[in-house]
């Protein structure tokens, strides 16, 4: 049976949302900031700008269709690394829900890494 929606329509999609992610990053650098962790050297506003700019140049990878496996794989670890680092400690106090949202986002990547036929 033939899918609704194909798969690259699906990653398309995916890359567009993640896009808007990083375009996101940018506008609210300075209101984002503060989440990022004390134990990171430097301002935490040029991590958001640094993570803002991954997520832009991951969709435009997956929009593009370069590279686009590897450029899944490292979005995928970066979501990774946000659950430990940024979200163990909203858990403790029962706020899951950017967890959730990061794990599902980094399983997603995989997908479309792993269905890409390209590096």
């Amino acid at each position: 049976m033939k899918p609704l929606i194909s798969s690259r329509a699906a990653g398309i999609i995916y890359a567009l949302a993640i896009g808007v992610f990083g375009i996101l990053h940018f506008k609210n650098a300075y209101a984002m900031k503060d989440s990022v962790p004390e134990f990171m050297p430097g301002d935490g506003t040029i991590w958001i700008y640094i993570t803002g700019a991954c997520l832009i140049l991951a969709a435009i990878s997956i929009i593009i269709n370069k590279l686009t496996r590897v450029a899944c794989y490292l979005l995928a670890a970066m979501f990774i690394i946000f659950v430990f680092t940024l979200h163990i400690e909203p858990l403790k106090s029962g706020v899951y829900t950017h967890l959730l949202k990061d794990t599902a986002m980094a399983m997603g990547a995989i997908l479309i890494g792993n269905n890409s036929a390209k590096w």
